[in-house]
């Protein structure tokens, strides 16, 4: 049974371009029909998701005005000198500057120093070069906070796969050890993983205990703030700047319906739930994600995402050349498509969970289906398939009056996603870093114009690396893939 669920979502992709093609072909009138559906389905779409977007930007502007930790002591007296943040931040052949530049931030943060562990997670299989440099870590940054803990995840352990997952799931083991010698109440903890490019927000950790004690049942939820792709923007091309705004946007879509969202690269647990559930997942690629459906699952179904609205700055992908920066983009993508891994836990593991609410199960079997079997499709529907009845319908479809509108209508259609096109364009250039000494008036409109490139972006990195995940799931076998990190600069 897992083997089908694994084959479904490419083998749907498939077919549905194939039979496109086909019918493009054969029956170009039926397709035209469902092109002008579907495009004015998505134009829908595109405006009431842009709806969430803007709602979920002027909160995160609203929120970053805001004093968060003197919030934190004037609604919740003394209660937040009981909680402790334990960090995790995987690493594997970083750079020092990385490295460094992310502790330098976690320094910097709004909250007292004392009530934070940090685990530096490195890797054996890092050598000597990141002992070393972990080392020098500690040295220049480890006596700021309460704890500093640095971790060697062991290569070749057994039901494991090498990755951020296994490595960050021995560092929380060896971490309560720590824990468990100092007294600490498990529900005391808040666990927050980070990648090691990652820098939070100023006020990132008292807005997630802020948010943790708000939370009604807030030992069983995850908490995510929103990636923000800006950390060296000047340093990327245009291709990758389009996919990080483009993946954060998603994200502030999602912090709007948090009834959808699940936890996605940096997030925040409590630590009594992940022992509980026995930490992350360590022989799948997919471990930020699949964590939250494991918890789901694991609390049958009473499991919820809270929402931030607060930034954390991450790294967009860059590479030596403009090539290896396209193949680095393609990789990343691909690897992030590649979580329909847990479509296939969802499928295989909580929809048979009858403990769990049956709308609930078959809720999140839907939209985890449908999430990656739209990402695999859905762009080239949209750009590709309008015109294709008309380059291979054959000479009397080409004279026929569905011919003629075709073009017409979808281009109609397109015009109006211009439109959205512009307003996001506006935004990114408001979540932009302040005080950039390089960025100078030019970049703007540069900045700007970069977002019609969006369609054959969303083909070449979104979909295609998306129906490339989907393919190498259903064929299985040694077409699988495994963990590849994103390289830093």
């Amino acid at each position: 049974m897992k083997r089908f669920f694994e084959i479904l979502p490419g083998a749907s992709a498939w077919l549905t371009l194939i039979i496109l093609v086909l019918f493009s072909w054969r029956l170009p009138t039926a397709v035209v029909i469902f092109i002008v559906l579907y495009d004015l389905y998505w134009l829908l779409r595109v405006v009431y998701l842009f709806f969430h977007l803007q709602h979920s930007f002027f909160i995160l502007k609203a929120n970053l005005k805001i004093d968060w930790f003197e919030k934190l002591k004037t609604d919740f007296d003394k209660r937040w000198e009981g909680i402790y943040h334990l960090v995790i931040l995987p690493a594997y052949q970083e750079p020092y500057e990385v490295v460094a530049a992310s502790f330098q931030s976690f320094c910097e943060t709004n909250y007292p120093k004392d009530k934070i562990i940090i685990v530096l997670a490195i890797e054996e299989r890092g050598g000597i070069q990141d002992q070393i440099i972990a080392e020098r870590i500690k040295n220049e940054f480890g006596n700021q906070f309460f704890k500093f803990l640095i971790t060697i995840h062991p290569a070749d352990l057994p039901r494991e796969i090498p990755g951020k997952g296994s490595n960050e799931t021995w560092a929380a083991k060896e971490a309560k050890k720590l824990i468990d010698s100092l007294g600490i109440s498990y529900e005391d903890v808040i666990v927050s993983v980070f990648d090691i490019d990652s820098r939070p927000g100023r006020d990132y950790f008292a807005i997630l205990t802020y948010k943790f004690f708000e939370t009604p049942n807030r030992q069983q939820a995850s908490y995510q703030p929103i990636p923000l792709f800006t950390n060296n923007l000047h340093k990327t091309n245009v291709f990758a700047r389009l996919i990080g705004f483009s993946s954060s946007f998603w994200q502030f879509m999602q912090q709007a319906r948090p009834y959808r969202m699940v936890s996605f690269s940096s997030h925040s647990i409590p630590f009594k739930a992940l022992v509980e559930v026995g930490f992350w997942p360590t022989d799948i690629v997919s471990e930020d994600s699949q964590i939250f459906f494991k918890l789901l699952d694991y609390y049958n179904g009473n499991w919820q995402a809270v929402p931030l609205f607060y930034p954390v700055y991450m790294d967009a992908v860059v590479g030596d050349t403009f090539w290896e920066a396209v193949k680095n983009i393609y990789k990343q993508q691909r690897r992030w498509a590649w979580g329909v891994e847990n479509f296939v836990f969802v499928a295989t593991e909580f929809l048979k969970n009858k403990k769990a609410n049956l709308f609930k199960r078959i809720y999140w079997f839907y939209h985890t289906f449908t999430g990656f079997y739209s990402w695999a499709t859905n762009s080239f529907i949209i750009f590709f398939f309008g015109w294709l009845p008309n380059v291979i319908g054959g000479g009397n479809f080409q004279a026929t009056i569905a011919s003629y509108n075709l073009s017409r209508i979808t281009g109609w259609l397109m015009n109006g996603s211009v439109i959205g096109i512009i307003l996001i364009a506006f935004l990114s250039i408001l979540l932009l870093p302040p005080r950039l000494p390089w960025f100078k008036k030019h970049h703007y409109i540069f900045y700007f114009y970069q977002w019609f490139l969006l369609p054959p972006t969303f083909i070449l990195f979104a979909a295609l690396p998306a129906l490339d995940a989907l393919t190498r799931m259903m064929l299985g076998g040694r077409f699988r893939l495994g963990f590849w990190k994103t390289p830093k600069k």
